[in-house]
């Protein structure tokens, strides 16, 4: 286990007046009298925010309001993320994924390999994949197999929870 540790909220060694290598914080708050890392984001906000998670619904950081944590779905107000669910719940059905071209993918399994036009980077002008798509198969590391879904197996999945964990395994049970 490591022994150093990660800025994240709050900063190493004391503020200084400015000039190289030194902080002023009177400064940064000016600058940024907005910014949640002055007032919602404390260093238990934070932890608890990633032990949620880590953990999903029912984890230690579940319910952190002031954050965008609750109910096992975290919402950083389209900061980062957006809004996504630590459970997955609404993980995609590869079988019906909408393929084609315009920036859309090859299969549910493979993105669509196609260069767009000459000219033009803008995933619209993609064209439709014409080449062969890979059989999917049991590739070393591919763990349940090219065909598992995770629209089926991430109940099992999201239902982990830290210390639980099975080396080789997914989840209990599975067969990788």
């Amino acid at each position: 286990m490591p022994s150093h540790k990660q800025a994240t909220v709050v900063a190493f060694g004391p503020p200084g007046t400015g000039g190289l290598g030194h902080r002023t914080d009177v400064n940064l708050k000016a600058a940024f009298k907005y910014s949640p890392l002055y007032a919602e984001y404390s260093e238990v906000a934070v932890l608890n925010a990633g032990i949620s998670s880590l953990n999903g619904n029912g984890g230690a950081g579940d319910s952190i309001p002031n954050i965008g944590v609750a109910d096992g779905v975290v919402n950083d107000g389209g900061h980062t993320f957006g809004s996504y669910d630590l459970n997955y719940s609404d993980a995609p059905n590869q079988d019906e994924v909408t393929v084609g071209g315009g920036g859309l993918p090859a299969s549910g399994y493979i993105p669509n390999l196609s260069s767009t036009v000459p000219g033009d980077i803008s995933p619209t002008q993609q064209p439709v994949f014409a080449g062969t798509l890979p059989d999917a198969g049991v590739e070393y590391g591919v763990g349940l197999g090219g065909l598992a879904r995770p629209s089926e197996t991430t109940v099992n999945v999201a239902s982990q929870k830290i210390g639980s964990y099975i080396k080789g395994r997914s989840y209990a049970g599975s067969g990788g």
